[in-house]
């Protein structure tokens, strides 16, 4: 069988990696970039492979990402484009997702961010209590884990849209497709959640452009890529009031690094890529069969199509 190198930034998350295939995948030949016999291995295992980690693997075959996505891979610009990339699809991703974001719109819903912060200055306001059917709610992004968030959101008694770059439908949520129908999507938005796959048309896709539309005083739940969101353009509109907050789970750099503005940016939440993660058992058990299925030359399971970025 194959032996794997485990590549990350995070020696942390090395070190759980390798925990976790010893627990769940004792079969696996599973190896740090500093053990002998590394630099032969022909799988890497990644999130947010170190700069040239890659490149130094000459008989690598398969990169696997541990996680849903891929974008972090370009963090190494020294992996070769043909090689074949898989990532891990939890079933149960989807339920984590569902449970962050209807917590996240619940947060800015019931006055939750003004409540907390104002514990600092003792200020005691009851925020006015709004009905669900009157939040409108709208969510990038209606695939395989965007479509179950709206719905849960639309029985929870939210007025809902959904967008898409195709044309979906989606039980009791109103559904928008492409390009030209995105202002139309966005407009009079109380809560924005993004949920879109990272390509070339949505890298930067959460901007000025897109929040001029929305509601004055609306807010941002970014669960998507960190690659989604301009950075300056969400400071901006907290700043002028257009935006009332934001919740963010993932940024361009994980972790996010200590001297990032958005940690002191007013009304920007930071929560630690905690969404939605697959479990250690889905990850260990994907990534050993995948190894297997490449050590026999079948079909890889998850592989990514290359001009969809997914």
């Amino acid at each position: 069988m194959a032996s794997l190198v485990l590549l990350c930034q995070n020696p942390a998350l090395t070190d759980w990696l390798a925990a976790l295939f010893t627990e769940h995948a004792p079969q696996l030949n599973v190896l740090r970039p500093e053990d002998a016999g590394a630099r032969h291995a022909e799988v890497a295992v990644c999130w947010f492979p170190p700069e040239g980690s890659l490149g130094r693997l000459p008989n690598l075959r398969l990169v696997h990402s541990i996680g849903s996505g891929i974008d972090h891979l370009a963090q190494d610009s020294s992996r070769d484009a043909s090689l074949p990339v898989c990532r891990v699809v939890d079933p149960d991703h989807t339920q984590g997702m569902s449970e962050y974001v209807h917590w996240g719109v619940l947060h800015f819903h019931r006055g939750f961010d003004r409540v907390i912060a104002g514990n600092a200055s003792q200020h005691w306001q009851r925020p006015v209590q709004r009905k669900a059917g009157d939040f409108r709610v709208g969510v990038m992004g209606l695939g395989a884990i965007g479509a179950p968030v709206a719905q849960r959101l639309a029985a929870a008694g939210y007025d809902v849209r959904g967008w898409a770059r195709t044309p979906r439908q989606v039980d009791g949520v109103n559904t928008f497709a492409g390009p030209a129908s995105l202002q139309g999507f966005l407009a009079g938005l109380d809560v924005l959640v993004n949920l879109l796959p990272l390509t070339a048309s949505t890298h930067g896709v959460l901007n000025h452009a897109v929040f001029r539309h929305m509601a004055e005083g609306s807010a941002l739940i970014n669960c998507g890529r960190g690659q989604h969101l301009n950075p300056h353009d969400l400071r901006q509109a907290l700043a002028s009031g257009q935006l009332r907050g934001a919740l963010l789970d993932v940024f361009e750099q994980e972790p996010l690094p200590a001297d990032s503005p958005l940690w002191h940016t007013p009304g920007v939440w930071v929560t630690p890529h905690m969404a939605s993660a697959a479990s250690d058992l889905c990850i260990a058990r994907q990534v050993a069969d995948n190894v297997s299925r490449l050590s026999a030359g079948l079909a890889l399971n998850n592989l990514v199509d290359p001009e969809l970025g997914y």
